[in-house]
């Protein structure tokens, strides 16, 4: 847990302690989560598809598939493209955008780039043999990679865009699922692997009147260059003369605001909590500078900067950037060994070197932005692993010029309202032109999760519905009795890390793998419950316990809008690069335990 700045100063705990207390105080919200509305109903235009322009009509489908995709994301590609490597044939992928890329396919804002090194974050590199341009790769080069992993295994051949799924259903007569989508199709499909991924969901904020605003609004992931001009790198020749507001400051708008102040006549940044912004030091990269000079080198890669992040210890860091320099600030959000042994003595190290790190990105701070009081309003005052870290050179001295105004929005809760004309704080309107939200998505929340694609297994029981009652149950996070031969991607009861494309990949690995052995033996998935039982003890024992310390942070996501984050048996408490090495053991050794002979084996 090693930083560059020196330990605080004795006492300073204490008087850090407080403060954070104090600033908590001022941002918590009564209605929590509530504060969030949903873009559907009459919000439902902000998370309409603006670039895939009118969406040609078709035939409904009735026909049957090996296997069903829900999610055109990395997901739902890697799935895909996993499923292709052990033979699976007819794989139909259902995605909502217009194409394959999912968050990588809406996000298009200008200075989009990714927060995670491009040579770990993107997957796929040596079966595609493509080396990322630059060190953090802008939004296009993502995109356009997701694309090329979906064209390389041919996931085109079956795709169906602009549908989603409304529906699945099992028939017990037939073992199959029927996929009933918003276009009419009812297609079957023996086995069924959702992906519908935890960023999929824009959100608002619930301001009242917000519908009335008579200005230009949209939410990030749906950028209108219709009206702003210009492209990803910036250009925004629209804005020229207009006074723009943007609602947000977490790792979209950190890279938004820059490009804004570029080109807007005056930006407005309404903020209620300052993000930790650290060094970037984004820059373009050879082969020679990341070792891609023999097969597998991006494996290598990948999975030593799994290893450090997940607490794991390496020879060699290969990746050496801010997450990997800050890895053991991140215990608090993925779980690791680190936890074991004298847990008072980890917990005062821990806050040390919590308090160095955010000293030292607190002097970050006022060591670029020039105006005292301005620097004062965008110091991050909590703990490191409270919100999620984003990175940026251009973040902070974008507020040293005279066309960029911080309002600071805590001791109002957030923006009190929205009029005709402009946004209310305090005693103060500020008349916009424009007004962009880059308030994010509901994070962790896919259609199943939510209640917008219903499940409904054996007996006609929905997934939602038994989950209720009793709580997820699962092994591993993947497949649930009573579900036959579905198989959930995602961060529930599994493993996470800060590269959720190597989770999502590591994923896929297994689904395919799955079905696979199923095919094999000509057997249904489903696991017993006693799986399941043995599943949720094992996640039990070792959780660890944070909501001690999510409950004292700002509200943010992480912890439910100051709500808590609840102990309990969500996600396998030794981390990422455990977990993965416990699958691939269980693949070899006890993969039988969660499959049956199908009806027409045993008759």
């Amino acid at each position: 847990m090693t930083t560059t700045s020196p330990a605080p100063a004795p006492g300073e705990l204490a008087e850090l302690r407080q403060r954070y207390r104090l600033e908590r105080e001022r941002r918590v919200r009564p209605d929590g989560a509530l504060q969030y509305r949903d873009t559907d109903a009459e919000f439902g235009y902000y998370a309409a598809d603006p670039y895939t322009g009118e969406v040609a009509g078709r035939e409904p489908l009735y026909d049957t598939v090996d296997v069903a995709v829900v999610g055109g994301g990395f997901g739902g590609i890697l799935a895909g493209a996993r499923l292709r490597q052990e033979g699976v044939e007819r794989v139909r992928v259902v995605e909502k955008g217009g194409d394959f890329g999912g968050t990588w396919y809406w996000n298009r804002y200008p200075g989009i780039h990714c927060d995670i090194e491009s040579h770990v974050y993107l997957p796929m590199l040596d079966e595609t043999g493509y080396v990322p341009e630059w060190k953090y790769a802008p939004g296009e080069e993502i995109r356009r990679h997701a694309v090329r992993v979906a064209r390389k295994f041919d996931l085109y051949a079956d795709a169906l865009f602009s549908t989603a799924v409304t529906s699945l259903t099992w028939e017990e007569a037939s073992e199959t699922w029927l996929v009933a989508t918003d276009r009419g199709d009812a297609f079957r499909a023996t086995y069924v692997v959702t992906a519908t991924g935890t960023l999929s969901e824009p959100k608002l904020p619930g301001i009242p009147g917000i519908e009335d605003f008579k200005g230009h609004t949209f939410h990030t992931s749906r950028w209108d260059y219709g009206y702003t001009g210009g492209t990803a790198d910036g250009g925004l020749t629209g804005l020229a003369e207009k006074r723009v507001g943007i609602v947000g400051t977490g790792a979209t708008g950190i890279q938004v605001i820059p490009m804004l102040a570029e080109d807007a006549g005056h930006v407005y940044v309404f903020q209620r909590t300052p993000s930790t912004v650290d060094v970037r030091a984004n820059r373009r990269t050879t082969a020679g500078d990341v070792g891609a000079d023999h097969d597998g080198w991006a494996r290598e890669r990948r999975d030593n900067y799994l290893r450090i992040v997940s607490g794991e210890t390496a020879e060699q860091d290969l990746v050496a950037d801010r997450w990997t320099m800050s890895a053991g600030l991140l215990e608090k959000l993925l779980p690791s060994f680190r936890r074991q042994g004298d847990r008072k003595a980890f917990e005062a190290a821990y806050e040390v070197a919590d308090a160095a790190k955010m000293n030292e990105l607190r002097a970050r701070v006022e060591e670029t932005v020039t105006d005292q009081a301005t620097a004062e309003r965008l110091k991050p005052w909590y703990r490191y692993a409270c919100k999620r870290p984003t990175f940026s050179d251009k973040y902070y001295p974008a507020f040293n010029r005279g066309n960029v105004t911080l309002v600071d929005t805590a001791d109002t809760h957030g923006i009190e309202r929205v009029t005709e004309n402009g946004v209310v704080v305090g005693d103060t309107t500020y008349e916009l032109d424009c007004l962009i939200f880059a308030t994010g998505f509901s994070v962790g929340t896919s259609g199943i999760h939510s209640g917008k694609l219903p499940v409904h297994g054996r007996d006609g029981t929905q997934l939602l519905h038994a989950w209720a009652r009793q709580g997820p149950r699962s092994v591993h996070g993947f497949t649930s009795n009573g579900f036959p031969n579905l198989i959930q991607m995602g961060s529930l009861q599994n493993a996470s890390s800060v590269n959720f494309t190597h989770i999502l990949d590591e994923q896929a690995v297994h689904a395919a793998a799955l079905v696979a052995a199923a095919e094999a033996k000509g057997a249904v998935i489903e696991p017993p419950r006693e799986a399941e039982d043995a599943w949720i003890a094992a996640l039990a024992e070792d959780a660890p316990d944070h909501e001690w310390f999510h409950a004292e942070c700002t509200p943010g996501y992480y912890n439910r809008e100051g709500r808590g984050r609840p102990n309990g048996p969500t996600a396998y408490p030794h981390g990422a690069f455990a977990f993965h090495a416990l699958l691939k053991r269980w693949r070899t050794e006890s993969m039988d335990e969660i499959l049956r002979a199908r009806a027409s084996r045993q008759s």
